[in-house]
């Protein structure tokens, strides 16, 4: 089992960034791993570069190829950390996450220009994203402070029945490279809070933006060992932040196939909490809004170039609809601005790494042959593409639900228009995924609405509204093979995983 659950976390990292190209000779920067509140170099000495997937010829930097050696540091120093951090006063906790949300809030161009270099997207959703962390550190601080046990009324008068609330231990916590800071801070946030320690695993594709919430959080002051982040490929690191009997919990953002196994490695003791992939729906009806439809498919779909675990795949529309809905969404596709994520006015990045590029690459072939491509679906070539990622955003049309295009997931800048013949066939065909990440639909129909909210298998449920996006202080989380369906993120709900429950019964 530690084999295959090696060879399965090793998919998790695309390792095609770590070549620079030939005949490159600038001077790179070096980035450590950060362990027992040092800033150190791996013990192999390897390290691997991350470059630039709008122009491969741009090294970001050079990272800690870390190997079981250092991972196992990292959770030791975590467990020696524990006892002073869960006993350490909530406020003065809450105080360490204000500060480091007021450096990532100061530091959000840089860290932002940094997140477009080595992940693709626009500079404006980059700075989004930091000064979004920024926000679910400084929420966290404050929710935490209210989040406790309950008393239970009984009989006897002298007895006193509560629950308390206490930190698990050890957590670990594994991101990925589409939104390498929201994501963690999501994660890191409520686990420290709580008086959790860390490990923290940021994906190899865009490790610098997590490495740069880790020195927020240094530069707050946080004491050693309490959170330590190793760089690396997930198969050399993984088994021992996943399967070691010191971890209690794992907080995972991935893919399904990945999230399965280690669902299946770890201890009975460790728990889990797990956002996987998803193929989400937007339902056109006939009394859509059909400029709002548009407007949301063309959002959902192709904002962050597909590469959204809660992003549009599947457009469902009714007969009534789907001639005027096509050709406006066809009229905006082809208005679509792709280039570097720091050009101004830009829509569409590049993909994250060659990987990816080939994966979606690969969808289109297929879904060539089992729909009707109207639109896109080709690798860019030219000045500004030819050392980037770069795919056109493709459209496919006649498609059925028995297609690979229409059940598996592409992310990437793919959309399949699906024809149903009504509301229960569309609210069907939206249900018949093993996913239930997201859904949407476009309506005035306040029947639609309360079927829709009532019946779609989804643990998202948008309303006149894009499927991607969540707020800081909802919760978050899939259904079906989307997730675990344990524990969910965000929110009030994301301090629960975090914490185990006592209850106590105190005779007075």
């Amino acid at each position: 089992m530690a084999e295959l659950l090696q060879s399965v976390l090793n998919t998790l990292d695309d390792q095609s960034a770590g070549a620079a190209a030939e005949g490159i000779h600038q001077p790179v920067q070096s980035f450590l791993n950060y362990i027992d509140g040092k800033w150190m170099p791996c013990q192999s000495g390897r390290t691997f570069n991350n470059t630039n997937p709008a122009d491969t010829s741009e090294v970001i930097g050079k990272f800690q190829a870390s190997g079981p050696a250092d991972a196992e540091a990292a959770v030791s120093a975590a467990e020696k950390a524990f006892t002073a951090w869960r006993t350490l006063a909530i406020g003065k906790r809450a105080k360490i996450l204000n500060d480091a949300a007021l450096y990532l809030e100061q530091n959000a161009d840089q860290f932002a220009e940094e997140l477009t270099r080595e992940e693709g997207k626009a500079f404006s959703q980059a700075k989004d994203e930091f000064l979004r962390s920024a926000q679910t550190f400084r929420f966290y601080a404050t929710e935490a402070q209210t989040y406790g046990g309950e008393t239970y009324p009984q009989d006897d008068p002298n007895m006193h029945v509560f629950s308390h609330r206490e930190p698990l231990g050890v957590v670990t916590v594994i991101s990925p490279w589409n939104f390498p800071a929201s994501i963690p801070a999501r994660k890191l946030a409520p686990a420290l809070m709580t008086g959790n320690t860390v490990v923290f695993k940021p994906s190899s594709d865009a490790p610098l933006s997590g490495l740069r919430l880790v020195e927020a959080l240094d530069k707050a002051g946080l004491p050693p060992g309490v959170v330590n982040c190793v760089t690396g490929r997930a198969g050399d690191v993984g088994p021992v932040i996943t399967t070691s009997n010191t971890i209690r919990a794992i907080s995972f953002t991935g893919s399904t196939s990945a999230g399965a196994l280690i669902h299946r490695s770890v201890h009975l003791t460790t728990r889990l909490q797990m956002e996987l992939g998803g193929k989400n729906p937007l339902i056109v009806m006939e009394d859509a809004d059909i400029d709002l439809a548009v407007d949301l498919a063309i959002k959902g779909g192709f904002s962050l170039t597909g590469q959204a675990c809660t992003g549009t795949s599947r457009i469902l529309v009714v007969p009534a609809v789907r001639q005027v809905f096509t050709e406006k969404l066809l009229k905006r596709v082809a208005a679509l601005k792709i280039g570097s994520g720091m050009t101004p006015g830009m829509d569409l990045g590049p993909l994250a790494t060659e990987k990816q590029l080939q994966t979606v690459l690969d969808y289109i072939a297929i879904g060539r042959t089992e729909a009707r491509l109207l639109c896109g679906g080709e690798r860019l070539s030219g000045p500004e593409y030819d050392r980037g990622y770069y795919v056109s955003p493709a459209v496919f049309t006649d498609v059925t639900n028995d297609m690979r295009i229409a059940q598996e997931e592409i992310f990437g800048p793919v959309l399949a228009i699906i024809e149903v013949a009504d509301f229960d066939d569309a609210l069907e065909k939206a249900n018949d995924t093993e996913y239930g990440l997201s859904a949407a639909i476009v309506t005035m129909n306040p029947r639609y609405m309360h079927r829709f909210t009532n019946e779609i298998q989804a643990g998202t449920v948008k309303i006149n509204r894009t499927t991607t996006g969540n707020l800081v202080n909802a919760p978050f989380g899939g259904l079906k093979h989307s997730s675990t369906s344990t524990f969910r993120e965000s929110g009030r709900a994301g301090l629960e995983f975090f914490t185990h429950i006592k209850t106590v019964y105190r005779g007075v």
